[in-house]
């Protein structure tokens, strides 16, 4: 795949999103939890088989640490993706994790409108709420283990903000946004969106019952998440108990990346080091397995991954600011259509907010 990237992170980059106030209530003081979407017993989830052991195991090729920014009106996240090459990130291109962070009453900040073309937004709440709202009439609240998945297309505008309630009373803010790409043939298809509940995730436990698998979209060992997608992915957010060992089974088609959002273990058969903020990117082969140290702080109890993997596209990636395409003509033509209001206008009541306030 050849990359012309444009990357400006000044310009409409990801949303934010917002943790409630709402807390599990079996756990110790000083303990957290992530997300809301859980069981109370793993053992009655159906089961992943293990792979077969003459499969291949997936290789690691390397472990980054995302560096840390801000975005929006100031939100703090981590790049996890920065230091990949985007040609070993096909089909994905960007991904952010928002937070943890504990916001004072007042502190809490979203984004502005902002336009985009030419891919996918997938916004998972790992616990609290945030708003959506966008030009062709879609969005919501999410909260807990929800995610949104907007389909960009031809051109959307949107905006991010948490609930006005929780701006008043602050609190803590955690989750993350991936941006997944489109095929060329599918950049101007018509903007849509869809609102996932927690409860709609498929829950599994690995072969052992030492880790809780949250198959948010694409298919493992013949279960199928909720979220309907464009560009064939798998996305999972895996919880390993302490000294547990997952080995799932993998399209070989696909790519496979794992992001540690807290917690340590080990990536691969070669068990390389990983922690929090850091992700491991996978060579090919069948099987993906990592695990989780037998001690972790006491604040995070378990590991927590998001695992993904997609069918790379293999096109040429022109991405600028909220737009990726394919060619630079076609940044310059998305920021034209913007400016010419041809990516969908703010809706009345929000311009009339937006005066009031």
């Amino acid at each position: 795949m050849d990359v012309l990237s444009f990357r400006d992170s000044g310009v409409g980059m990801p949303s934010t999103v917002r943790e409630s106030r709402k807390k599990s209530t079996h756990l110790s003081v000083g303990e957290k939890t992530m997300p809301a979407v859980t069981v109370s017993n793993i053992l009655t989830l159906p089961r992943v088989p293990e792979p077969d052991p003459a499969t291949i195991v997936r290789p690691v090729r390397s472990v980054t640490t995302a560096p840390r920014g801000f975005e929006g009106e100031g939100f703090p996240v981590r790049r996890a993706f920065a230091g990949v090459d985007l040609a070993d990130l096909d089909p994905f291109i960007h991904l952010d994790q928002m937070g943890e962070v504990e916001y004072a009453p007042g502190e809490p900040k979203g984004t502005p409108w902002h336009p985009h073309r030419g891919f996918e937004t997938v916004t998972y709440m790992i616990d609290g709420e945030f708003a959506h709202r966008d030009s062709q009439g879609g969005g919501g609240l999410i909260t807990n283990g929800d995610t949104q998945w907007m389909t960009a297309g031809a051109g959307i505008l949107h905006i991010e903000t948490p609930p006005e309630d929780l701006v008043m009373s602050g609190g803590l803010f955690h989750g993350f946004q991936l941006w997944v790409n489109l095929p060329s043939l599918q950049k101007f298809i018509p903007p849509a969106y869809q609102d996932l509940r927690g409860r709609d995730v498929v829950l599994l436990s690995s072969s052992d019952g030492g880790t809780l698998i949250r198959l948010i979209a694409g298919d493992l060992a013949k279960h199928t998440g909720p979220g309907s997608t464009h560009t064939p992915i798998t996305m999972i957010h895996a919880t390993l108990a302490p000294d547990a060992r997952l080995r799932l089974p993998w399209r070989r088609d696909f790519n496979a990346l794992a992001y540690v959002l807290n917690g340590k273990g080990t990536a691969g058969n070669e068990q390389r080091p990983i922690q929090n903020g850091q992700l491991a990117l996978f060579g090919p082969g069948d099987t993906l397995t990592m695990a989780a140290n037998a001690t972790q702080e006491s604040r995070s109890p378990s590991m927590d991954v998001l695992i993904l993997g997609g069918q790379p596209i293999g096109e040429t990636v022109a991405w600028m600011g909220p737009f990726v395409m394919n060619t630079h003509a076609e940044l310059a033509q998305a920021y034209e259509d913007y400016q010419n209001g041809k990516l969908g206008s703010i809706p009345a009541e929000s311009l009339r907010s937006e005066k009031s306030g």
